[in-house]
């Protein structure tokens, strides 16, 4: 179980605004751009100077600071950050495939499924970062061919509101939830629009069976459509325990002050791998190159790991005050489990829970 001391939140919370809250870490160019990274930031300019970026990696607030920080290293280059949930994202975009009218440059989803589905279909640019071959093994060679990298990952745990709930009351586990006690009081998200939470689903029903979210709809959960819903629910009083619980958003919220705490589950914390890609024929490639390099470079991971996410770079070491996935039991589903199992078990969530 976890709580986030004073100390520890005043030291992080300090770090984080050395580096500058909202991405702001430096205003001038990048002090020692590699060639690569020169030749496209110089064509990235001459097409229109800015990119779209479609994203479900994080919530609103890390994906700004993401994208405000390529802006400060890439002067005249605008990153249009478009953050939304991994199905949502994925209808935008088969839309615009559909249209032949593509708008998004970079797609970062939370589903591993979208990637293959979307490669299968021939709707992503090849492109090899440079970086690629930099991050931690854990995250290399999901797609041998170069269509899609990991560039995020997370945890997802339980999560508490602290005036509700004593810190022995907790649940400690997955099976937890199920207990009557929790009847009115458990937050989740919705496999429908969500990716974490489709990972999520597929993952305790490959641990429990199905029976567990039968038993999970007895306590009447109150059911959001992203992941960081749950932590908006546990803020406002409506639940007692995020049953989905994203890790870096629960802890934002302890950062703020707000009276939460976490659970890594003795079962296991759910890993979450996020790929991004770019979308073929977009209107922006050389930028958007240019953004697949940032998303695996360290001062990425960095500010990734300042909101509480995992690191991809060896480099950049875990946030103090949270737990990295290496010393965790972790529990996560194949590439091949998700891609065939993700659409069933939305399919058994809207047949079970009723939406």
């Amino acid at each position: 179980m976890f709580r986030v001391r004073r100390r520890d939140f005043i030291c992080g919370a300090s770090a984080v605004l050395a580096l500058g809250m909202g991405g702001k870490a430096s205003a001038q160019p990048a002090p020692s751009m590699t060639p690569l990274e020169k030749d496209l930031y110089d064509a990235a300019k001459k097409e229109g100077g800015e990119l779209t970026w479609y994203t479900a990696h994080s919530d609103d607030i890390t994906a700004q600071a993401l994208g405000r920080s390529f802006e400060s290293l890439y002067p005249g280059i605008k990153v249009n950050v478009l953050r939304t949930t991994a199905q949502v994202a994925y209808q935008r975009i088969t839309q615009e495939i559909k249209a032949s009218a593509i708008q998004c440059d970079v797609l970062s989803s939370t589903d591993l499924g979208h990637s293959v589905e979307l490669k299968a279909k021939g709707a992503f640019e090849k492109y090899i970062p440079e970086n690629s071959s930099k991050v931690l093994d854990i995250y290399k060679g999901y797609d041998p061919d170069g269509y899609y990298f990991v560039t995020s990952a997370g945890l997802i745990g339980i999560g508490y509101n602290t005036t509700k709930v004593k810190e022995a009351d907790a649940p400690k586990n997955w099976t937890d939830l199920l207990d009557p006690r929790w009847n009115n009081n458990i937050a989740l998200g919705h496999p429908g629009f969500s990716g974490y939470v489709g990972t999520w689903a597929l993952t305790l029903r490959n641990q429990y069976s199905w029976q567990f979210f039968e038993k999970l709809v007895k306590n009447n959960p109150r059911v959001g459509r992203s992941i960081n819903d749950t932590v908006t629910m546990l803020n406002a009083g409506e639940s007692a325990v995020a049953g989905s619980g994203p890790a870096a958003t629960l802890l934002e919220s302890v950062r703020k002050g707000n009276p939460i705490a976490m659970v890594y589950p003795t079962d296991g914390s759910v890993l979450i791998i996020a790929p991004s890609s770019i979308m073929k024929g977009c209107k922006h490639p050389n930028a958007a190159r240019l953004f697949m390099e940032f998303l695996m470079s360290p001062g990425a991971s960095q500010i990734l790991v300042d909101h509480f996410t995992e690191s991809i770079r060896p480099e950049i070491p875990a946030s103090k005050i949270a737990k990295a996935a290496k010393d965790l039991k972790i529990i996560r589903p194949t590439v091949a489990e998700i891609t065939k199992g993700v659409p069933e078990v939305i399919k058994q969530w809207r047949d079970t829970f009723g939406a």
